[in-house]
Protein backbone atom coordinates (compact mmCIF):
# COMPACT_ATOMS: atom_id res chain seq x y z
CA UNK A 1 0.00 0.00 0.00
CA UNK A 2 1.39 3.46 -0.99
CA UNK A 3 0.11 6.15 0.90
CA UNK A 4 1.01 10.03 0.15
CA UNK A 5 0.25 12.52 2.96
CA UNK A 6 -0.68 15.92 2.60
CA UNK A 7 -0.59 18.39 4.45
CA UNK A 8 -0.26 22.38 4.56
CA UNK A 9 0.55 23.13 8.27
CA UNK A 10 1.28 21.62 11.46
CA UNK A 11 -0.13 22.55 14.93
CA UNK A 12 2.04 21.82 18.27
CA UNK A 13 -0.63 20.01 19.57
CA UNK A 14 -0.60 17.57 16.51
CA UNK A 15 2.91 16.00 16.66
CA UNK A 16 2.02 13.29 18.97
CA UNK A 17 -0.81 12.46 16.16
CA UNK A 18 1.94 12.61 12.77
CA UNK A 19 3.84 10.16 14.68
CA UNK A 20 1.41 7.73 15.62
CA UNK A 21 0.47 7.93 12.11
CA UNK A 22 3.46 7.33 10.62
CA UNK A 23 4.23 4.01 13.13
CA UNK A 24 0.87 2.45 11.67
CA UNK A 25 1.46 3.01 8.75
CA UNK A 26 4.80 1.64 8.76
CA UNK A 27 3.23 -1.50 10.98
CA UNK A 28 1.19 -2.06 7.92
CA UNK A 29 3.90 -2.03 5.87
CA UNK A 30 2.70 1.09 3.85
CA UNK A 31 5.01 2.74 1.77
CA UNK A 32 4.69 6.53 2.91
CA UNK A 33 5.50 10.03 1.01
CA UNK A 34 5.08 13.28 2.11
CA UNK A 35 3.91 16.07 0.03
CA UNK A 36 7.67 18.35 0.26
CA UNK A 37 6.53 21.28 1.96
CA UNK A 38 4.63 19.67 4.77
CA UNK A 39 7.71 17.12 5.43
CA UNK A 40 9.61 20.60 6.22
CA UNK A 41 7.46 21.58 8.59
CA UNK A 42 7.63 18.52 9.91
CA UNK A 43 11.72 17.61 10.05
CA UNK A 44 11.52 21.68 11.41
CA UNK A 45 9.33 20.12 14.44
CA UNK A 46 9.28 16.74 15.13
CA UNK A 47 12.16 14.02 16.02
CA UNK A 48 11.44 11.73 13.18
CA UNK A 49 13.60 8.46 12.87
CA UNK A 50 13.98 8.23 9.12
CA UNK A 51 13.98 9.95 6.02
CA UNK A 52 11.11 9.69 3.46
CA UNK A 53 10.33 10.23 -0.14
CA UNK A 54 8.60 13.57 -0.72
CA UNK A 55 7.52 14.94 -3.91
CA UNK A 56 6.53 18.63 -5.20
CA UNK A 57 3.93 18.77 -7.72
CA UNK A 58 0.98 17.21 -8.95
CA UNK A 59 3.59 15.74 -12.30
CA UNK A 60 5.57 14.11 -9.20
CA UNK A 61 2.42 12.69 -7.49
CA UNK A 62 1.31 11.41 -11.43
CA UNK A 63 4.52 9.68 -11.40
CA UNK A 64 4.30 8.41 -7.66
CA UNK A 65 0.78 6.36 -8.31
CA UNK A 66 -0.02 6.21 -4.71
CA UNK A 67 -2.65 4.41 -3.73
CA UNK A 68 -4.51 6.86 -1.15
CA UNK A 69 -3.86 10.51 -0.48
CA UNK A 70 -4.36 11.00 2.99
CA UNK A 71 -4.99 15.26 3.90
CA UNK A 72 -4.25 15.97 7.24
CA UNK A 73 -5.87 19.01 8.20
CA UNK A 74 -9.30 20.97 7.95
CA UNK A 75 -11.43 21.49 4.83
CA UNK A 76 -9.32 23.91 3.62
CA UNK A 77 -6.47 21.53 3.19
CA UNK A 78 -9.05 19.05 1.36
CA UNK A 79 -9.09 21.54 -1.10
CA UNK A 80 -5.58 22.15 -1.85
CA UNK A 81 -4.97 18.49 -1.95
CA UNK A 82 -8.16 18.41 -4.70
CA UNK A 83 -6.24 20.87 -6.87
CA UNK A 84 -2.93 18.96 -5.86
CA UNK A 85 -4.42 15.41 -7.16
CA UNK A 86 -6.26 16.84 -10.32
CA UNK A 87 -7.68 14.58 -12.91
CA UNK A 88 -5.23 11.59 -11.40
CA UNK A 89 -8.16 9.62 -10.31
CA UNK A 90 -6.05 8.88 -6.85
CA UNK A 91 -8.71 8.38 -4.02
CA UNK A 92 -8.37 10.83 -1.36
CA UNK A 93 -9.05 10.28 2.57
CA UNK A 94 -9.75 13.51 4.85
CA UNK A 95 -8.36 13.43 8.35
CA UNK A 96 -9.64 16.26 10.26
CA UNK A 97 -7.22 18.08 12.33
CA UNK A 98 -9.09 21.40 12.04
CA UNK A 99 -12.52 22.27 13.65
CA UNK A 100 -15.70 22.26 11.82
CA UNK A 101 -14.54 19.48 9.07
CA UNK A 102 -17.63 18.38 6.60
CA UNK A 103 -15.23 17.30 4.06
CA UNK A 104 -13.07 16.20 6.43
CA UNK A 105 -14.90 14.56 8.26
CA UNK A 106 -12.96 11.88 10.04
CA UNK A 107 -11.87 12.69 13.15
CA UNK A 108 -7.60 12.04 13.74
CA UNK A 109 -9.06 9.94 17.03
CA UNK A 110 -10.58 7.60 14.89
CA UNK A 111 -7.19 7.47 12.62
CA UNK A 112 -6.43 3.18 13.63
CA UNK A 113 -9.77 2.27 12.52
CA UNK A 114 -10.02 4.27 9.22
CA UNK A 115 -6.65 2.48 8.59
CA UNK A 116 -8.21 -0.68 9.50
CA UNK A 117 -11.18 0.16 6.83
CA UNK A 118 -9.16 0.85 3.75
CA UNK A 119 -6.50 -2.06 4.44
CA UNK A 120 -9.67 -4.47 4.92
CA UNK A 121 -11.67 -2.61 1.89
CA UNK A 122 -14.55 -1.81 3.85
CA UNK A 123 -15.08 1.52 2.51
CA UNK A 124 -17.01 3.61 -0.27
CA UNK A 125 -15.50 5.68 -3.37
CA UNK A 126 -17.31 8.89 -3.73
CA UNK A 127 -17.03 10.63 -7.07
CA UNK A 128 -17.39 14.82 -6.40
CA UNK A 129 -18.29 16.83 -9.03
CA UNK A 130 -16.15 20.16 -9.45
CA UNK A 131 -16.66 23.56 -11.18
CA UNK A 132 -14.77 24.82 -14.03
CA UNK A 133 -14.52 28.27 -14.85
CA UNK A 134 -14.10 29.71 -18.39
CA UNK A 135 -13.43 33.12 -18.75
CA UNK A 136 -12.29 36.23 -20.86
CA UNK A 137 -10.05 37.64 -20.65
CA UNK A 138 -8.75 33.98 -18.71
CA UNK A 139 -8.25 33.33 -15.19
CA UNK A 140 -7.22 30.52 -12.93
CA UNK A 141 -5.46 29.70 -16.31
CA UNK A 142 -3.32 26.83 -14.22
CA UNK A 143 -5.90 25.17 -12.67
CA UNK A 144 -9.49 26.70 -13.25
CA UNK A 145 -11.25 24.02 -11.33
CA UNK A 146 -12.97 23.86 -7.77
CA UNK A 147 -14.15 21.63 -5.43
CA UNK A 148 -16.23 23.66 -3.47
CA UNK A 149 -17.85 27.00 -5.26
CA UNK A 150 -16.86 29.64 -7.11
CA UNK A 151 -17.63 33.53 -6.17
CA UNK A 152 -17.73 37.10 -7.34
CA UNK A 153 -17.50 40.22 -4.62
CA UNK A 154 -16.87 43.87 -3.97
CA UNK A 155 -13.29 44.03 -3.71
CA UNK A 156 -13.25 46.45 -1.18
CA UNK A 157 -16.04 48.27 1.46
CA UNK A 158 -17.12 50.20 -1.53
CA UNK A 159 -21.30 50.18 -2.31
CA UNK A 160 -22.56 46.55 -3.34
CA UNK A 161 -22.04 45.19 -6.96
CA UNK A 162 -24.65 44.27 -9.76
CA UNK A 163 -24.08 40.48 -10.61
CA UNK A 164 -26.32 39.12 -13.58
CA UNK A 165 -26.79 35.86 -13.94
CA UNK A 166 -27.59 33.65 -17.18
CA UNK A 167 -28.09 30.32 -17.01
CA UNK A 168 -27.87 28.56 -20.34
CA UNK A 169 -27.83 31.82 -22.00
CA UNK A 170 -31.62 32.85 -20.39
CA UNK A 171 -31.81 35.38 -17.85
CA UNK A 172 -31.69 34.53 -14.70
CA UNK A 173 -31.76 37.55 -12.17
CA UNK A 174 -29.35 40.76 -11.69
CA UNK A 175 -28.53 40.69 -7.73
CA UNK A 176 -28.20 43.72 -6.20
CA UNK A 177 -25.86 42.58 -3.36
CA UNK A 178 -22.07 41.85 -1.96
CA UNK A 179 -21.33 39.00 -4.07
CA UNK A 180 -22.80 35.45 -4.99
CA UNK A 181 -21.72 32.15 -5.06
CA UNK A 182 -22.21 29.28 -7.03
CA UNK A 183 -21.50 26.30 -4.96
CA UNK A 184 -21.26 22.10 -5.79
CA UNK A 185 -23.17 20.45 -3.59
CA UNK A 186 -19.43 19.27 -1.24
CA UNK A 187 -19.66 23.11 -0.95
CA UNK A 188 -23.07 23.46 0.32
CA UNK A 189 -21.96 22.86 3.81
CA UNK A 190 -19.13 26.07 3.25
CA UNK A 191 -19.69 29.52 2.58
CA UNK A 192 -22.92 29.27 0.68
CA UNK A 193 -24.53 27.63 4.08
CA UNK A 194 -23.37 30.51 6.19
CA UNK A 195 -24.85 33.13 3.56
CA UNK A 196 -28.33 31.04 4.21
CA UNK A 197 -27.83 28.20 1.41
CA UNK A 198 -29.32 25.20 1.39
CA UNK A 199 -27.59 21.51 2.09
CA UNK A 200 -27.11 19.17 -0.53
CA UNK A 201 -26.36 16.07 -0.75
CA UNK A 202 -22.99 14.70 -2.60
CA UNK A 203 -24.96 13.09 -5.45
CA UNK A 204 -27.71 15.22 -6.04
CA UNK A 205 -26.49 16.02 -9.56
CA UNK A 206 -27.29 19.87 -8.45
CA UNK A 207 -25.33 23.76 -8.20
CA UNK A 208 -26.59 25.86 -5.45
CA UNK A 209 -27.10 29.98 -6.01
CA UNK A 210 -26.62 32.14 -3.04
CA UNK A 211 -26.30 35.86 -3.27
CA UNK A 212 -24.54 37.22 -0.40
CA UNK A 213 -26.31 39.89 1.16
CA UNK A 214 -28.48 40.61 -1.33
CA UNK A 215 -30.28 44.09 -1.18
CA UNK A 216 -33.94 42.55 -2.04
CA UNK A 217 -35.32 39.86 -0.44
CA UNK A 218 -36.61 38.24 -2.45
CA UNK A 219 -33.14 37.37 -3.89
CA UNK A 220 -33.06 33.71 -2.77
CA UNK A 221 -30.71 30.97 -2.84
CA UNK A 222 -31.85 28.27 -5.96
CA UNK A 223 -30.84 25.00 -7.01
CA UNK A 224 -30.13 23.94 -9.97
CA UNK A 225 -29.38 21.36 -12.38
CA UNK A 226 -25.22 20.83 -12.82
CA UNK A 227 -25.40 20.08 -16.65
CA UNK A 228 -26.65 23.70 -16.40
CA UNK A 229 -24.12 26.12 -18.05
CA UNK A 230 -24.04 29.61 -15.29
CA UNK A 231 -22.53 33.02 -16.98
CA UNK A 232 -22.05 35.69 -14.85
CA UNK A 233 -21.48 39.75 -15.35
CA UNK A 234 -20.37 42.45 -12.94
CA UNK A 235 -20.78 45.83 -12.87
CA UNK A 236 -20.29 49.28 -10.17
CA UNK A 237 -18.59 51.95 -8.74
CA UNK A 238 -15.22 50.05 -8.55
CA UNK A 239 -12.94 49.13 -11.30
CA UNK A 240 -11.85 45.87 -10.02
CA UNK A 241 -13.86 43.19 -8.41
CA UNK A 242 -12.74 39.89 -6.71
CA UNK A 243 -13.21 35.84 -8.26
CA UNK A 244 -12.43 33.20 -6.13
CA UNK A 245 -12.51 29.84 -6.89
CA UNK A 246 -12.12 27.55 -3.78
CA UNK A 247 -8.99 29.16 -1.81
CA UNK A 248 -7.58 31.05 -4.97
CA UNK A 249 -8.47 34.39 -6.10
CA UNK A 250 -8.10 36.96 -8.98
CA UNK A 251 -9.41 40.46 -9.52
CA UNK A 252 -11.24 40.99 -12.23
CA UNK A 253 -12.69 43.55 -14.12
CA UNK A 254 -16.46 44.74 -15.84
CA UNK A 255 -14.95 43.54 -18.87
CA UNK A 256 -14.50 39.99 -17.89
CA UNK A 257 -16.98 37.33 -19.51
CA UNK A 258 -17.34 34.21 -17.43
CA UNK A 259 -18.88 30.88 -17.41
CA UNK A 260 -18.71 28.44 -15.21
CA UNK A 261 -19.89 24.54 -15.76
CA UNK A 262 -18.93 20.78 -14.44
CA UNK A 263 -15.32 19.56 -14.63
CA UNK A 264 -14.87 16.74 -16.79
CA UNK A 265 -13.34 14.83 -14.36
CA UNK A 266 -14.57 14.40 -10.09
CA UNK A 267 -12.61 13.86 -7.41
CA UNK A 268 -12.58 10.28 -5.62
CA UNK A 269 -13.32 10.91 -1.81
CA UNK A 270 -13.20 8.11 0.35
CA UNK A 271 -16.16 7.52 2.59
CA UNK A 272 -16.04 5.21 5.51
CA UNK A 273 -19.68 3.25 6.79
CA UNK A 274 -18.98 5.48 10.29
CA UNK A 275 -18.62 9.18 8.61
CA UNK A 276 -21.53 9.01 5.66
CA UNK A 277 -22.48 12.35 4.71
CA UNK A 278 -25.93 11.66 7.05
CA UNK A 279 -23.81 11.06 10.11
CA UNK A 280 -21.47 13.89 9.22
CA UNK A 281 -24.61 16.39 9.40
CA UNK A 282 -25.87 14.91 12.71
CA UNK A 283 -22.39 15.19 14.72
CA UNK A 284 -21.13 18.62 13.08
CA UNK A 285 -24.51 20.45 13.44
CA UNK A 286 -26.16 18.50 16.72
CA UNK A 287 -28.73 17.34 14.64
CA UNK A 288 -31.16 15.20 16.42
CA UNK A 289 -29.80 16.41 19.71
CA UNK A 290 -31.96 18.31 22.43
CA UNK A 291 -29.31 20.75 23.77
CA UNK A 292 -31.49 22.98 25.61
CA UNK A 293 -30.86 20.23 28.63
Amino acid sequence: MRILLFGQRLQKEDGQFILDLILLLKERKAEITFYADFYKLIKSSLQVDEEFQTINNHKDLVALKPDFVISLGGDGTILNAASFIRDSGIALLGINMGRLGFLSSIEKSYIEEALQSIEEKSYKIEDRILLKVNSDPGIFADYPYGLNDFTLHKRDTSSMVIIHVYIDNDFLNSYWADGIILATPAGSTAYSLSCGGPIVFPKSNNFVITPVAPHALTARPIIIPDSSKVSFSIEGRSDNYLATIDSRFATITAEHKIEVSKGSFTIRMIQLEEFSFMKTIHNKLNWGRDTRN
